[in-house]
């Protein structure tokens, strides 16, 4: 599946009082169509993409569906499949922040009127870089909550993975063929020194949190106290430990070149550039969940010589085709995002209005060389891969298919396998 998507972050700032809506900066609001249109240009059939949440959750199970009634009719119409983006890094005002012990409950409630409204789309993102939002949001203090503790974290941590989990069982009764795509930051830290190796170890170890919760996984010893002494119960982490839906998951991955850090004695850390790359991270989380793989995410900056970009799409494409070659079920690539974006290069912490050129096409909608790049590279792998893969072919039913007797066929049989596992016994994912 080669991707991109429309870049929807919308958390809040100033406690609250301002809201960084992608969407708007990077005039997709207005220019909908021309993106979707661009889509199709590149050869592109997947689109990560969902309605803001923001404007369409506008308070406890009321809707406003009146902008992604329009768009998504235009995907279905340009068979166009999306991997639909619930949530992607905040929520509406009513809600407040990631603190709410409401929000998992209100976001589940949204994820099944969503399916049941289009009942045609199949794929899925929940929650969108759980670990990211956390950590950004309760832990570094940027964000929404903007807090800076562990107790924050954790909080934030196990609503966000909560609602993921609701969000996923409650889709499932209404598609029991859905595909959850997790797209999730796959993260290393270098210990600097012999005395930073602890702090490291730990860090390494926290990375995992959001998956393992995610998936049923049980936490490393020393998550499992850190989980506890910081607001999560042994009820909680029950919960999450009974959760049976991995065997609808792919394991969305995004790398860029800031995935990587160094770390010093005291556990403060900075950036180490590329040092292992998407192929040996990648390896590291697919021994640990083995589930396919998809890359969910990746970009660069393009700089003077309009090249910046191009190489790097070689360069994680390389990878990609490494981690294939060593026997990973690899399913998917994706640049992010479709366009230009706005202020990510201070991560939204500030409002200036700053464009981030990492997109395929620049915000007047002018394709950049790594779009181009990108479209010859799909025009050339697009035929070859399916002959040589690994990995079975993925279930997609793309929109225009719906209705056919093959899907309807395909989600009776999804339907009847996930009634026989609720009854089966559960054999713990790491015992």
């Amino acid at each position: 599946m080669f991707c991109t998507g429309v870049e929807n972050s919308a958390p809040t700032l100033d406690g609250g009082r301002t809201r960084v809506d992608q969407m708007e900066s990077c005039g997709h609001y207005r220019r909908w169509r021309d993106d979707f249109r661009l889509v199709r240009e590149l050869g592109i059939c997947h689109l990560r993409y969902g309605p803001p949440l923001h404007r369409t959750l506008i308070g406890p199970q009321q809707y406003d569906w009146s902008f992604a009634d329009e768009t998504f009719a235009e995907l279905r119409r340009l068979n166009i499949t999306p991997i639909v983006d619930l949530c992607h890094f905040g929520v509406p005002d009513w809600l407040g922040n990631f603190q709410n012990p409401d929000f998992p409950e209100q976001f589940a409630a949204y994820a099944r009127a969503f399916a049941e409204r289009f009942n045609w789309a199949q794929l899925y993102t929940p929650m969108n870089e759980m670990f990211i939002c956390a950590v950004f949001s309760a832990r570094y203090g940027w964000w929404n909550e903007q807090l800076t503790s562990d107790h924050g974290f954790v909080t934030a941590l196990k609503h966000i993975v909560k609602a993921n989990v609701m969000a996923m069982a409650a889709i499932l009764e209404v598609r029991p063929d859905a595909i959850f795509v997790q797209s999730e930051s796959s993260e290393y830290f270098h210990a600097d020194d012999p005395e930073a190796i602890a702090p490291a170890e730990i860090l390494n170890s926290m990375r995992f949190l959001s998956l393992d919760l995610n998936y049923g996984r049980r936490v490393d010893s020393e998550m499992y106290d850190y989980l506890l002494d910081n607001g999560m119960t042994r009820d909680e982490y029950k919960f999450f430990m009974n959760t049976r839906l991995k065997q609808h998951c792919i394991l969305g991955n995004d790398y860029y070149i800031t995935n990587e850090h160094r770390v010093s004695a005291d556990g403060s850390t900075r950036p180490s550039g590329e040092v292992f790359g998407y192929e040996e991270i990648t390896s590291q989380y697919y021994d640990r969940y083995r589930l396919p793989v998809m890359h969910t995410e990746t970009n660069i900056v393009q700089g003077p010589t309009g090249e910046e970009g191009v190489n790097w799409l070689w360069k994680e494409w390389a990878n990609v085709l490494r981690v294939r070659n060593n026997g990973v079920p690899v399913v998917g690539f994706t640049w992010f995002s479709l366009t230009d974006q706005i202020d990510w290069d201070t991560a939204l912490r500030e409002r200036n209005n700053r464009v981030h050129p990492v997109g395929l096409f620049d915000l007047d909608r002018n394709i950049r060389p790594v779009g181009e790049a990108y479209k010859k590279l799909i025009s050339s792998w697009r035929d070859v891969l399916p002959t040589q893969s690994v990995c079975l072919v993925v279930p997609v039913v793309p929109p225009a298919e719906y209705n056919g007797a093959a899907a309807r066929n395909q989600r009776t049989r999804a339907a009847d396998r996930t009634a026989r596992t609720a009854t089966e016994p559960q054999m713990p994912e790491n015992a």
